[in-house]
């Protein structure tokens, strides 16, 4: 039996000591002011125990780790009808580039690029009768957490300066591949990003997607199939244009945040969220990043 809470402190000690280069996220202003050095860890294991380091507990704008529970509410509500709007190929390019949008006819490379997160935040708003609470109240089923909300600063923040979503949406909507009005998609995917939650509530959120699509109270949202092929897209796209980098060195299915936040997950075993506001150049946590490379190296625990 490994000492969990040990290792999560050594790895957190250890970091500490490093010289962060990375930066807040400064182009959306309500994140700008968020102190750098903030650093949180969480695991869960699938059999029940929880560990923590740091400012695990400190809630923080999940932003496109939200893209998951998005793709896995269309998943639920329309199945692999999904798939002829959006595609599954990793874009090699940043989450917010435009050039493959046009290139590709208007179907996104994936949907944890901003463009294919918005086709399916279209997609929600066509199938939910409240959109915007119906999704919330489906996050805090996945993490059983009535407290998870959104933050109504941060969505108007990302709104008043969120130029290029506004571009990829209307070029979707030229496409033909948004239903509904541009406005409206992207109020709701300005609030799926400003979703607040601290670590563990990651990774109870997460849970279901380690479980074969079962919540920590056992209750089935998700098809198993439907898990494999979100942890799949996870693993190759979850982290943009450094994907292959995550894989290499971590070895988890995973999602990044540019709030500071990643989930990782090991099917049957596991569930880990790092907090770190400050980013490295591809957009990433830059601590969180470290932080994960050195746990599944001393735990050995990885898909490969």
């Amino acid at each position: 039996m490994q000492d969990y809470q040990a290792i999560l402190e050594e790895i957190h000690e250890s970091l500490r000591k490093f010289e962060n280069t990375g930066e807040v996220a400064s182009y959306i202003p309500e994140l700008a002011d968020i102190p750098k050095d903030k650093f949180g860890i969480h695991l869960q294991l699938i059999t029940g125990e929880n560990y923590s380091v740091g400012d695990a507990a400190e809630k923080f704008s999940i932003q496109s780790i939200s893209k998951v529970l998005s793709l896995a509410k269309a998943f639920q509500l329309v199945g692999n009808d999904l798939l002829e709007r959006v595609d599954v190929e990793p874009s090699g390019n940043p989450f917010n580039h435009l050039s493959l949008l046009e290139l590709e006819n208007g179907i996104p490379r994936n949907p944890l690029i901003n463009s294919g997160a918005i086709v399916v935040a279209d997609v929600l708003l066509s199938h939910l009768k409240n959109p915007k609470e119906d999704f919330l109240n489906f996050v805090r089923e996945l993490a059983h957490d009535k407290t998870i909300s959104y933050n109504a600063k941060i969505a108007e923040s990302e709104r008043i300066t969120g130029f290029n979503n506004y571009a990829a949406a209307n070029l979707l909507k030229a496409y033909g591949n948004l239903h509904n009005k541009v406005e409206d998609v992207l109020d709701f995917y300005f609030h799926q990003c400003s979703i607040m939650m601290d670590c563990r509530q990651l990774t109870n959120a997460f849970f279901v997607f380690a479980n074969k699509g079962k919540c920590l109270k056992n209750i089935q949202h998700l098809t198993s199939s439907q898990v494999k092929r979100i942890n799949a897209i996870m693993l190759t796209c979850g982290f943009y244009d450094e994907a292959g980098e995550f894989a290499f060195e971590v070895g988890l299915p995973g999602k990044s945040g540019v709030g500071g936040g990643i989930v990782a997950l090991l099917p049957h075993c596991f569930t880990i969220a790092t907090w770190a506001p400050a980013l490295n150049p591809k957009g990433n946590s830059y601590l969180g990043m470290q932080a994960l490379e050195q746990f599944t190296t001393k735990t050995k625990l990885s898909i490969f």
